[in-house]
């Protein structure tokens, strides 16, 4: 016995996923179901096949201060109120069959409030029949003549399919055979719902066309519900037990009037990482008829309650998975290849969710309430999870998306992570009383549509020749057309060829031996059945030469089938080479186009430029040659201001000229007036002082004549004219003290006041002053330690020479506690250049040593006294 091979949900290899998938968004579709009654207010309309807007009701309106506008929402495409089953089936579900045949995954829910129509959407009605009974219709229809016998493939209870042989899958055929023969549970041997048997007429029975008929197909059904936030299988058979109680219509059991709550079930994770229900019924159908059996079974078990809004109200989520097996037939095209590498498994979840309520509206208690609240709580979840999504996309972020909040969300999470297509079905009840929730629904649909999903991958491609089931089929035909033109049995294995085969030998005689020695009957049993073996012989070698007859006309086939296939095969490829050919003309006749435009693009702009900047320079050079007008004008403007302050300088210099001139010759002639009175007191003082000292001798003396006034004309002409600066003191006559070595050289504590400002001069002599506190700022603390202060400033002299005066003063204390300074003596230090000194001395040489200037000179000042900076009155 062969071990069976295993197949595998397909994933695409490696955890980690490329960045250049291409993604398509979630396909979000909207369907309106009609109103209950005609006389009820709507507050929904479509606008287009893709658009419907929301009217906001006229109560709402009123009581809110007409604060609702009216919103529109977009969609793949809108289902109005006269949209068929069919209609919508072709739109929605049939590309997801084709994919699900094409080994692609899918998923199809249905989202709205309660009450909006979601499970007639997805289940249908007797003769109006929904997505579900659509969906397994067309794919029994596609894989119907392809489907492989019972147990060859066999779930191996990991989310994986067993491959077994043709023995093993009749042993377990004969097996499962003979175990129908036990009594099962009243409730596993009822008959299929009679309604679903008209759910699909034949006028509007489809299939696909693009089957691969080299492969073996087999269906395998799940349905479980989830519940309060429990997965719970709806095909689970309980095993019969005489002494516990029979289950109720809806599928639970009941014991003294108490509901026993079945086992749940937990979610695992598969060795591809995809998400699975663990023991979960999954049952091989072959035909739509089974399929909808093993439907109703779970479908009235699932659990539904009466309230407010809905007479049939789902309390819970519904998943119905249809699992496709196909694995590829060998090279003879008879067998399935025994290869797990070969084997694909790609499943249809069709999910039915709950409606969002309000208990305000429901008047939901107890049970019923409960419900509710986790109903509500797993599609908020599953708003949550699309919104990170979509977040992650946009926004390029990498936050964890909470899957493992519901188990909605964790069951489909392979699903938005790329292993499949997704598709919702979005139900809108328009009445009025229901606009709140729908605007819910509208928000949360119009954000799911900004998720991505991946695109799924193709499945390999199996390396065997393509048509292998095909010539098989041809082959045996061929062979029983052959056998019968040739007289023979068409078929081996008819039994009405095995007798006329049979009676075609010569006939048995009779084998009774009632005389011992009767020799006559045994030879004539030896003679029939020597001619028998003749006959059979002669069969045997026409059979032998009909078959290597056959078997070379099947090698002339196969060869002129080959030429023929290589034939087709040089074809196609020259076609491809063609079709290549042709791509790239026109992908770069489409280059070449979208280069053309974008170059009439640029030039348009570089024309728009060239003639802005053509503008520019025209205003540009407008305004160079307005500011060189105006450049000219102002300098012609300044030549005049100079001209004319030319003149005003030369007129002041005369004048001022003119007034020194006035001014010193006054004073030349006021101090000659003084000498020449106190000329006349000496003289006169002498003249007393001789006279007395005489005896009497009178000396004549001479009246020195008195210096002649200037004349005042000039002084009339420039009356009007006189400055109002003051007039210069009189100059007082050169001071030339006798040198004395300065007080600063004494033993006295002295306080240094050197301002920062002042510049080190780096010369020769410098006053070094012994025991002295150094500051650049006096204060009190200082002065109260010294007896005398020393100011160090330094001026500018008239021949542009530093010149350094120590100013110097006697510290004492005042009445008040403070301190005070009575400047006494200011030593002068002045550097100056030898250059400068001899053109002193050449200029002044007519005038003797008396203009020569010392080193050190000392002015007095009497009687001037300052507190702490503050100068005094000077003393009379």
């Amino acid at each position: 016995m062969q071990r069976p091979n295993k197949g595998k949900t397909p994933r695409r290899p490696g955890p980690k996923k490329a960045s250049n998938i291409d993604k398509d968004p979630v396909g979000v579709y909207c369907r309106i179901r009609p109103l209950g009654a005609e006389d009820e207010e709507c507050c929904v309309e479509m606008i287009s096949s893709s658009t419907i807007q929301l009217h906001a009701p006229d109560g709402l309106k009123a009581n809110r201060n007409g604060e609702y506008k009216e919103t529109q929402y977009s969609f793949k495409k809108v289902f109005g109120i006269n949209t068929t089953q069919m209609e919508l089936f072709e739109d929605v579900a049939k590309p997801l069959i084709e994919d699900l045949i094409h080994c692609k995954n899918g998923l199809l829910f249905t989202y709205g409030v309660t009450g909006s129509g979601k499970t007639f959407t997805m289940t249908g009605s007797p003769g109006e029949g929904g997505l579900l009974p659509r969906s397994l219709d067309m794919l029994f229809n596609s894989i119907g003549p392809f489907q492989a016998k019972r147990f060859v493939f066999k779930p191996d209870e990991k989310n994986g399919m067993e491959i077994q042989d043709q023995v093993d899958a009749l042993l377990e055929r004969q097996k499962r055979d003979s175990q129908q023969s036990v009594p099962k549970t009243p409730s596993s041997r009822q008959r299929p719902d009679p309604e679903f048997a008209d759910m699909i007429s034949t006028e509007e029975a489809c299939k696909s066309e693009n089957v691969d008929e080299d492969c073996c197909y087999s269906v395998f059904v799940s349905y479980i519900e989830i519940y309060n936030n429990y997965i719970y299988d709806l095909l689970e058979d309980a095993p019969f037990d005489p002494i516990r109680p029979k289950w109720l219509g809806g599928g639970t059991p009941v014991r003294n009037n108490e509901f026993i709550v079945p086992q749940s079930k937990i979610l695992r994770e598969d060795q591809n990482h995809n998400m699975y229900v663990a023991g979960c019924t999954e049952v091989e159908v072959k035909s739509t008829e089974e399929a909808f059996e093993v439907f109703w079974k779970g479908q009235k078990k699932r659990r539904i309650a009466n309230t407010e809004l809905n007479r049939e109200s789902s309390r819970s989520h519904s998943v119905f998975t249809v699992k496709l097996a196909q694995a590829p037939l060998d090279a003879d095209g008879d067998h399935i290849l025994q290869d797990k590498n070969q084997v694909n498994v790609s499943q249809l979840c069709l999910v039915d969710l709950a409606g969002s309520e309000r208990t305000s509206r429901t008047r939901a208690e107890g049970n019923r309430l409960r419900e509710a609240g986790n109903i509500n709580q797993s599609l908020m979840t599953l708003r949550t999870c699309m919104e990170v999504l979509r977040e992650n996309q946009m926004c390029g972020t990498n936050k964890m998306v909470p899957y493992r909040d519901s188990k909605v969300t964790h069951l489909f999470k392979n699903y938005f992570d790329g292993e499949g297509k997704v598709r919702m079905i979005v139900c809108v009840n328009p009445k009025a009383d229901d606009y709140d929730e729908t605007m819910l629904v509208m928000r949360f649909a119009e954000m799911t549509q900004e998720v991505e999903v991946a695109r799924p991958v193709d499945r390999p491609i199996c390396g065997l020749a393509a048509g292998r089931r095909h010539r098989n089929r041809a082959f045996k035909d061929e062979l029983s057309r052959r056998l019968e033109e040739r007289g023979g049995p068409s078929n081996a294995d008819d039994p009405a060829l095995l007798s006329q085969l049979i009676e075609s030998l010569p006939a048995m005689p009779r084998c009774e031996l009632v005389d011992p020695a009767d020799d006559q009957t045994l030879s004539r049993l030896i003679e029939v059945l020597e001619r028998r073996q003749r006959v059979r012989n002669m069969m045997t070698e026409q059979f032998n030469k009909t078959a290597n007859t056959l078997k070379s006309m099947l090698q002339q086939f196969d060869s002129q089938l080959s030429a023929k296939d290589t034939f087709l095969h040089d074809q196609r490829s020259k076609l491809s080479e063609r079709d290549r050919v042709i791509m790239s003309q026109k992908a770069e006749l489409e280059r070449l186009e979208k280069k053309s435009k974008t170059l009439e693009y640029k030039i348009d702009i570089l024309q728009k430029t060239t003639g802005m900047y053509e503008q520019d320079k025209r205003s540009l050079q407008q305004e160079l040659e307005t500011r060189e007008q105006r450049l000219q004008r102002e300098l012609s403007e300044r030549r005049r201001m100079e001209h004319r302050m030319q003149g005003m300088v030369t007129d002041t210099k005369l004048k001022w000229e003119k007034e020194c001139e006035r001014r010193v010759n006054a004073k030349q002639l006021e101090m000659q007036n003084k000498l020449w009175v106190k000329d006349e007191k000496l003289k006169q003082l002498k003249a007393i002082v001789t006279e007395s000292s005489s005896s009497g001798s009178v000396f004549p003396t001479e009246r020195p004549e008195k210096p002649e006034r200037p004349s005042r004309e000039r002084d009339r002409n420039y009356g009007q004219k006189r400055s109002a600066s003051p007039s210069p003191l009189p100059t007082a006559p050169p001071v030339h003290p006798t040198h004395r070595r300065s007080h600063s050289a004494g033993g006295e504590k002295w306080v240094d006041h050197k301002p920062a400002s002042n510049l080190d001069l780096d010369t020769v002599m410098q006053p070094i002053i012994p025991n002295a506190i150094k500051v650049s700022t006096p204060n009190e603390k200082a002065l109260s330690k010294c007896h005398k202060y020393v100011l160090r400033h330094q001026e500018l002299a008239s021949d542009g020479e530093i010149e350094t005066k120590l100013i110097k003063g006697n510290v004492f204390k005042t009445r008040g506690g403070g301190q005070a300074v009575q400047f006494t003596d200011i030593e002068t230090l002045k550097q100056e250049c030898a250059a400068a000194s001899s053109r002193k001395r050449r200029s002044g040489s007519g005038e003797g040593p008396a203009h020569m200037e010392d080193v050190e000179n000392r002015a007095p000042v009497a009687n001037t006294s300052t507190v702490l900076g503050y100068p005094k009155r000077r003393k009379p």
